[in-house]
């Protein structure tokens, strides 16, 4: 279980998706908000790289999947605490 987080954690395509998935929800914060457009984004990765990379994997995409939206919520708290430290810094 360790690793297969750890491997997500670390998985660059995963950390684009998200950081991109927080600039465009911080681009529409003002029409969307941010709590949905993040959380319907975390899930929709979580399911999309095990749908289109399970071919060689060696896990069964339903704990990938489980697995994925738990490292897409530390991926984006962290995403968000540095965005965050980012804007006070930038005032």
């Amino acid at each position: 279980m360790v690793d297969i987080v750890f491997s997500q954690l670390i998985d660059p395509f995963r950390i684009g998706l998200i950081f991109f998935l927080v600039v465009t929800a911080m681009r529409t914060r003002q029409t969307m908000g941010l709590a949905t457009p993040l959380a319907m984004g975390v899930v929709f990765v979580a399911i999309l790289i095990p749908l289109t990379t399970a071919a060689g994997s060696g896990i069964e995409r339903t704990p990938a999947i489980g697995f994925g939206i738990l490292s897409n919520a530390i991926i984006l708290g962290m995403i968000l605490g540095g965005w965050t430290i980012w804007e006070k810094s930038r005032r």
